[in-house]
């Protein structure tokens, strides 16, 4: 049985979001807020303003908050060739030094191929490439490649036969899409008249721009889910803005006829959100632990170097043995990290800890459910085998904030750690801190500003080490407890 998608779309008049739901349950969700609005894809005429040579990279100035960097190999352009059908781009030579390639106070025409994460800044390339429905015009390139992701090689030759034959002497390269299976020449035709037009208009700009300005914008990203993720399996695209609904509706109808109708306003009451339980889902996929039907669980923790993953067995006790209950278990989490992986939208380095197995063909069996999971999951992903000591290494391409970035923000208390010191330690902290202030400076009276969980426990159970404290600072000791402390804060006060 095909797998049944539906594009839930919400508008706000600030914030847009996008789940992608299948068979009921949520994959994907991209959001966009109108103060922080991505910036991948879009195209600049910046200014060099400082070249790393120890780096092998430069900082560009394309009028963002930060500095965005061009490394070396993203400048060097591909082997030039004549017009081929070949599907794989032409070899790059090694890149030469950065000093040779830019140099300070340059202008250059620059994309975003990775949003600003955290606190690094935007990463740029030199090699441009415009999207469309079906394709993606490369303007520094003459090769014309096809999506891997279209296995039938009749169906890819072609796809390349009309690309070849509607581009002509245009001297531009292609890559096809996806989406382009099984579609008729004339749409592959309107394509390229599009992106043909669309690069005559960015030179034009190019030419005419100043600094920091943005030569070529993508489309906001409900007219992005429609042109990237539209496509025959998705039976409905549901928007619950009217205004959002007709111009989505016209933009397909010029770019893909055949689907517009799938597009339709929902006119419900009740949040569209609501109705199909994304919000909780999007909840839930905020916790660090995921429940699995089994009675086992999945943590995640995030990190600055890599996202790991740990499978439990929990509650789950099996009915045979030891082995067949952690392949049981590693199976269904194999799925389930398979879904999270891409709902919360973790990139770079993924290591995940499976329950350990000790027959081979069992590893293979998990290691085959999770590439499968893997399969529908639009960003890429490359899964190793398991390692000696039977973790598995995965990477997925990391080009915007996870989700867990984009809604959250480190806990004030805490400061990003996860953890807090207990009341104890706090305690304790305080009585060093009383006895070094004491001895430092003349005082007559001495008070504590805590928590009033702290407070709370040393007029209570710490009462006689508080009585032990006085006797031998030879002081009295006053206590206050104050809401705006955190419970591992606190001021001793001399007066």
């Amino acid at each position: 049985m095909a797998a049944s998608e539906e594009l839930l779309i919400n508008v706000t008049p600030r914030e847009t979001r996008v789940a992608v739901v299948e068979n009921g349950l949520l994959q994907e969700l991209h959001i966009e807020r109108s103060s922080k609005r991505g910036v991948l894809g879009n195209i600049y005429k910046g200014r060099v303003q400082r070249v790393m040579p120890g780096m092998q990279a430069a900082f560009v100035d394309v009028g963002l908050d930060r500095a965005a960097f061009l490394h070396a190999s993203d400048i060097v352009q591909a082997v030039s060739a004549p017009f081929t059908t070949e599907s794989v781009p032409s070899e790059r030579r090694s890149p030469p030094l950065i000093t040779s390639l830019v140099h300070e106070g340059q202008d250059i025409i620059v994309q975003v191929i990775k949003d600003p994460i955290g606190s690094k800044g935007a990463r740029l390339t030199t090699e441009i490439s415009i999207p469309s429905r079906y394709l993606v015009l490369l303007p520094d390139s003459q090769t014309i490649g096809v999506s891997s992701r279209i296995e039938d090689e009749t169906e890819r030759q072609r796809l390349k036969q009309l690309v070849q034959d509607h581009a002509g002497s245009s001297g531009y390269g292609y890559i096809v899409r996806t989406n382009a299976e099984g579609v008729e020449s004339g749409y592959i035709e309107h394509d390229i008249a599009y992106l043909g037009r669309a690069m005559d208009i960015l030179r034009q700009r190019g030419r005419d721009a100043g600094i920091g300005e943005c030569l070529f914008d993508d489309l906001s990203l409900p007219m992005r889910a429609v042109r990237d993720m539209l496509h025959a399996r998705v039976a409905t695209v549901q928007i619950d803005s009217r205004e959002m609904f007709d111009k989505v509706q016209t933009f397909a109808r010029q770019l893909m006829p055949e689907l517009a109708e799938r597009i339709r306003h929902y006119p419900g009451t009740r949040p569209i959100f609501d109705m199909y339980g994304v919000e909780d889902e999007i909840s839930r996929a905020l916790n660090k632990q995921v429940p699995l039907k089994s009675g086992g669980y999945l943590v995640f923790d995030q990190t600055e170097a890599m996202t790991s993953v740990d499978i439990n067995t929990g509650s789950f006790l099996g009915q045979k043995n030891l082995e067949e209950t952690a392949y049981r278990t590693n199976l269904e989490a194999a799925q389930s990290v398979a879904r999270q992986l891409r709902l919360r939208n973790l990139g770079g380095i993924i290591v995940i800890d499976f329950i350990d197995m000790h027959e081979e063909e069992h590893r293979r069996q998990v290691l085959r459910t999770l590439e499968k999971g893997l399969a529908g999951d639009h960003v890429k992903t490359v899964v190793y085998d398991f390692s000696p000591l039977g973790l598995v290494e995965m990477t997925r391409k990391r080009t915007v904030e996870s989700l867990q970035r984009q809604l959250c923000e480190p806990c004030p208390a805490c400061q990003g750690q996860g953890y807090i010191k207990t009341a104890e330690t706090v305690i304790y902290e305080i009585f060093r801190e009383v006895t070094r202030a004491v001895r430092q400076f003349e005082a007559d009276k001495v008070m504590v500003m805590a928590a009033p969980v702290v407070v709370a426990r040393i007029t209570d159970e710490e009462s006689a080490a508080v009585a032990e404290l006085e006797e031998f600072i030879g002081k009295d000791i006053r206590f206050q407890a104050d809401d705006q402390y955190a419970q591992d804060q606190f001021d001793v006060v001399l007066s």
